[in-house]
């Protein structure tokens, strides 16, 4: 179970993992951490799905004591990290194409189980568009053989390496390069989309989640738990992208945290599409609060004031609130 740590400024920019035991400590704070997404890749200045990809695979190489092979699917992590002939992997990867990276993977953990290697782990990755749209079959596929494969989906809400294009996982009322700020429903529209966690726990597999590059804790647990689960595993990372997102770079953890803290990404776990943990809200902001540091929401502000649509996405919040019990008895 995941164990809420609190941490301490020590007088310095040095936050936290100096104070704690060494087991409470991240796999990031570790020395001896795998580094399996090294220095010299081309993400963006404060790129959170480079955050999320390192985060998420350094902790699956510690849970599998560095038996680890992966696929990854066409997309800005593919092409960031592996412009040829470079590449800033440091572990067995693969590129497959856009929209069967579910898919290598299953043909992976089939080879693995023939050779007898049960203890090497497969993990599949992907963004928004090649998890959500593109390989969507795939996915499912894979969730209804009940492959033995971890699939990471990181969130980034729009298919960024191309150009910012909206996929199935953009927001209501943002602006992207195919849903302009214009006319009288501005930005996407509303009741498109879909909600790849729950689709996820339809499909019953043995173990579903969300995470946040804000909670590294959490997001460790969580990839170490399902690391040590066998069949097929679903975690979907929230991964902001302050180019496609128009946000500031050092705000990538901050909107990653207010994403969570007003109900928009509820984080939570599920067990054979039963959910068995929830990440509480800690203080319950307004949605103002996360849409404000974003150029995709600027037309709700200015020049002239959408109340309208933010209340519309506020009730969003407040729907997912309600639905996973994201609220403490003490929150405000």
């Amino acid at each position: 179970m995941h164990q809420p740590i609190k941490f301490y400024q020590t007088g310095t920019h040095t936050v936290g993992n100096r104070l704690l035991k060494p087991e409470q400590r991240t796999v990031q704070s570790d020395r001896s951490r795998s580094n399996s997404l090294n220095c010299g890749h081309r993400a963006c200045q404060g790129c959170g799905e480079a955050l999320g990809a390192r985060y998420a695979i350094d902790a699956a190489m510690s849970a599998a004591r560095r038996q680890l092979v992966a696929a990854n699917a066409t997309g800005c992590l593919e092409v960031f990290s592996t412009p040829y002939p470079e590449s800033s992997w440091q572990i067995p990867w693969i590129h497959s194409l856009f929209g069967n990276a579910a898919a290598v993977a299953t043909g992976m953990a089939a080879a693995m189980k023939v050779k007898n290697r049960g203890d090497v782990r497969v993990v599949a990755q992907g963004g928004d568009g090649g998890t959500t749209d593109i390989g969507f079959g795939c996915l499912s596929g894979m969730f209804e053989r009940n492959d033995d494969v971890l699939y990471i989906c990181y969130d980034n809400e729009a298919y960024m390496n191309t150009g910012v294009q909206r996929s199935s996982a953009t927001p209501p009322a943002a602006r992207t390069a195919t849903t302009a700020a214009v006319g009288d429903a501005p930005g996407n529209v509303f009741g498109q989309g879909k909600d790849l966690p729950a689709i996820a726990m339809a499909h019953g597999i043995p173990y579903v989640a969300t995470a946040t590059v804000a909670d590294l804790h959490d997001l460790e647990d969580k990839v170490a738990k399902a690391i040590a689960i066998r069949g097929a595993k679903y975690i979907h990372i929230f991964v902001p992208c302050p180019l496609g997102w128009g946000a500031a770079a050092h705000d990538t953890i901050r909107l990653a945290r207010l994403a969570k803290e007003t109900g928009l990404f509820p984080v939570f776990e599920a067990e054979q599409g039963e959910v068995t943990g929830i990440l509480k809200i800690r203080r319950k902001l307004p949605v103002e609060e996360y849409l404000k540091p974003q150029r995709r929401f600027a037309h709700l502000f200015a020049p002239t004031p959408r109340p309208e649509i933010i209340a519309r996405i506020q009730a969003i919040a407040d729907r997912n609130i309600r639905r996973y019990g994201l609220l403490d008895e003490g929150a405000r």
